[in-house]
């Protein structure tokens, strides 16, 4: 996949590059970044420090690598997920299938991105070092992942389901009313499924109700 910064570096073996994101996650979940070498990550990854930082550049731009490929992974996420539950219309026209659909959406999104460890890893660290990672303001992955939602969204109001006439407006609604909620919780709470998903659910009730057409208007 093309990643979406600029880098320094060769294309490198897939394989290798792979190796070297998820060692680089998981030492700096579990020693931060500041006290994560070069050298551990190449230990960790099995490949030399050359290849580290021939692919990389310097550690800032390897946290950057690991924080944009889980980006990358959680929008594909998003697009499967929103194909399967938002995907045709039809169906969504019979009685209370457009919120069962949504509710199921949230659902699906808070077992596949919110309380997958890797995902919340990723928005640690983008939390305790976003001083350093300058490029994710306005980065192209924040838009690309409203945008997935909010093309169905239009799609819906198009089709007389939502009456959503800003629907990038609409997917942040979406967002907000429910991964956003999920994460301002206490991180102990953030483990426990019920609660997560019983937060989706909720705010994608919500959701509907605030966009769903009304007959006759």
């Amino acid at each position: 996949m093309t990643t979406l910064d600029e880098r320094p570096v060769r294309a490198g073996q897939a394989h290798k590059r792979a190796a070297i994101l998820a060692a680089a996650r998981e030492l700096f979940v579990q020693s931060g970044v500041d006290r994560t070498s070069m050298d551990a990550v190449a230990a960790r990854a099995g490949v030399s420090k050359r290849t580290v930082y021939d692919y990389y550049g310097d550690k800032r731009r390897l946290l950057l690598g690991v924080v944009e490929e889980a980006g990358e992974r959680a929008l594909e996420t998003l697009r499967e997920h929103v194909a399967h539950r938002l995907g045709d219309a039809t169906p969504l026209r019979e009685p209370a299938a457009l919120e069962r659909a949504f509710v199921d959406l949230a659902s699906d999104l808070g077992d596949a991105l919110l309380l997958s460890a890797d995902h919340l890893a990723a928005v640690r660290l983008v939390t305790e070092n976003e001083q350093q990672l300058p490029e994710l303001d306005g980065h192209p992955l924040d838009e690309a992942q409203t945008r997935v939602l909010a093309d169905r969204l239009d799609d819906l109001t198009r089709a007389g389901l939502l009456d959503a006439p800003d629907p990038a407006l609409a997917a942040e609604h979406f967002h907000a009313l429910t991964t956003l909620r999920v994460l301002n919780e206490p991180s102990r709470r953030r483990a426990e499924r019920t609660h997560v998903l019983r937060i989706m659910t909720d705010g994608a009730r919500a959701f509907v109700r605030a966009y769903a057409a009304r007959p006759g208007a």
